[in-house]
């Protein structure tokens, strides 16, 4: 039986005039004819198209002559690929599906390079990513992660003011698209970057409300809340500081080398990357250079030929493209890409320091403030998982412990129970104040000031590093919780936390909230909840209430002993 959907990738296409003869003139109509493409016009769409199709022809495959070499024995297999790509113009938007090579087709400066990635944030369930691709400013490096199983945000460590994500792949929420009415309670995928990779619907009527339905999601939906940070870091777009910054690296290219402009490769090539044999690179003449490997002082040296001003551009308008094969036929090449996207270099402005990722210019810690405010912000929850009661003034930090675990509730007092630290046996480290029935590990902290709250949030982190690294911690640990709890309370022998509370009373403060925290603290604890969650470990933070009352009598206290009465 046919199949009512098929995986496609489809871009959207800027600059576009929306009619048959926009479309058309819009492509690389040389390539067209070296490659020997057919144009088509359909009509069953019901909108301005334009189909493509050809094939790509090697007679006999780039292996067999050398492996006659080696072997001895001639052998001749011929080689074909096709390619085909729609364009069609949706309520004024053009579109771009490929098939096959089809993607090859379409020319780069064309595609939106955000249009995937706007559909993927505001309809991929936060919790099942299974795949990242994200770029670090100024680093020239990217981080890719695969998580078959899919796995939530935070354990893939992309929320970072300096971090641009270039892709997410993972499972779709309820979504009106073809594939859903054809699927019973089978679980959506797509993979959003610069295109969206996701199943459309075959007949025409089908395929146009797919588009239509993407449209309108990237149009009038809000990015999931997990998800809104992608958003937060876009391209400069302020005409003045372009120029500035654009003049500043014409400058820049025209000095001797020194080690300032770095390689990476363009986000959206990796896999021609991998598979590429050949570089040809063209750049201000009519040859082009063809190299095993990006040349990075061929490509400086030839913008330095033209006349100052016209550098960059010579670097905008020069091409590299990757092939499989040194003879580069057109069935081996890979993709054509502008040779200023694989450029990386930063410069500054003032005290503004900018960096060109992908030709394009970004500005390092424009979103600092706001992300960390953010992540700050999302530690505090409307309703807190665990109550505390209330410091009582002139109480000691060990005496609130275990009158907090004196209450009934089965939690048990560890404040100054500590384990040897396997890096130097004599220091001791206190892995928490209290523990959760549930396993929850709660660090609490008085402070009049940030020095006492980074301690705080250096003890998580060393705690929650140490147990997920050191057997010999797990094992102290758990032994002591057994011990102390008089056995009635047992971890695994492989117990590692999955959540972490930061219980904090600051000293003239009526109530805890985000804005509250000290400034410096702000900033720490943001490091530390990222770094955590990158972990596998959620962090919380409550605020602990003062009291006027006078502090307990001792009989009613414990003093030292941290033994939890578990009722």
């Amino acid at each position: 039986m046919a199949s009512n959907t098929a995986v496609r990738t489809v871009y959207r296409l800027s600059g576009v005039t929306p009619t048959t003869e926009g479309m058309l003139y819009a492509l690389d109509l040389v390539l067209l004819d070296r490659l020997g493409a057919d144009p088509h016009l359909p009509e069953a769409l019901g909108v301005p198209a334009v189909y493509i199709t050809c094939g790509m022809e090697h007679a006999r495959a780039p292996w067999c002559e050398p492996m006659s070499r080696t072997t001895g024995i001639t052998v001749t297999e011929s080689v074909r690929r096709t390619a085909a790509v729609l364009l069609l113009a949706v309520d004024g938007t053009v579109y771009a599906i490929g098939c096959d090579q089809g993607y090859r087709l379409i020319p780069d400066h064309l595609k939106d390079k955000r249009f995937g990635l706007s559909f993927a944030i505001r309809q991929m369930d936060p919790n099942v990513i299974r795949g990242a691709v994200s770029r670090s400013l100024g680093q020239a490096r990217t981080d890719i992660s695969l998580v078959p199983g899919g796995a939530p945000v935070p354990l893939l460590g992309i929320r970072d003011h300096s971090r641009i994500v270039r892709s997410l792949g993972g499972y779709l929420d309820d979504l009106p698209l073809t594939r859903s009415r054809y699927t019973r309670g089978g679980a959506v995928s797509a993979q959003g970057g610069c295109g969206l990779r996701i199943s459309l619907g075959v007949e025409p009527e089908a395929l146009l409300s797919d588009l239509r339905t993407i449209a309108r999601i990237c149009r009038e939906d809000i990015p999931h809340p997990e998800l809104e940070f992608v958003d937060h870091i876009v391209p400069i777009s302020d005409a003045t500081t372009l120029d500035a910054l654009d003049q500043a690296l014409d400058d820049r290219i025209g000095l001797p080398t020194d080690g300032q402009i770095s390689v990476s490769v363009p986000s959206e090539h990796y896999a021609a990357c991998a598979e590429a044999t050949t570089y040809m690179t063209q750049i201000n003449s009519s040859g082009a250079l063809r190299s095993e490997d990006f040349d990075l002082g061929y490509v400086l040296t030839r913008a330095r030929l033209a006349r100052p001003g016209r550098r960059l551009e010579a670097l905008r308008e020069g091409t590299v493209t990757l092939a499989r094969d040194r003879r580069a036929g057109a069935a081996d090449t890979l993709a054509v890409t502008s040779a200023l996207t694989w450029l990386e270099v930063g410069l500054s402005l003032g005290s503004r320091r900018f960096f060109l990722m992908d030709g394009d210019w970004y500005e390092a810690g424009a979103n600092y403030v706001e992300e960390c405010r953010a992540t700050v912000a999302a530690l505090f929850s409307p309703s807190p998982s665990i109550s505390l009661p209330p410091w009582i003034d002139g109480e000691s930090e060990n005496e609130y412990n275990n009158r907090v675990a004196d209450d009934g509730r089965g939690w048990l007092c560890l404040d100054t129970k500590n384990v040897a630290n396997p890096l130097r046996s004599r220091d001791q480290v206190e892995i928490c104040d209290l523990l959760v029935p549930d396993g929850t590990l709660v660090l609490v902290k008085r402070a009049g000031g940030s020095g006492p709250l980074s301690h705080l949030f250096s003890q998580a982190r060393v705690a929650v590093e140490l147990l997920q690294e050191s057997a010999q911690v797990r094992a102290e640990f758990t032994a002591k919780v057994d011990r102390l709890s008089g056995g009635t309370r047992s971890l695994p022998d492989d117990f590692t936390p999955k959540r972490i509370v930061l219980a904090m009373l600051l000293k003239n403060r009526e109530n805890l909230t985000p804005e509250s925290v000290f400034g410096f603290s702000q900033i720490t604890i943001a490091q530390t909840a990222k770094a955590l969650a990158a972990r596998g470990v959620t962090v919380e933070v409550i605020g602990i209430r003062e009291s006027d009352k006078a502090t307990p009598p001792p009989s009613s206290r414990h003093v030292g002993t941290g033994l939890a009465i578990l009722g």
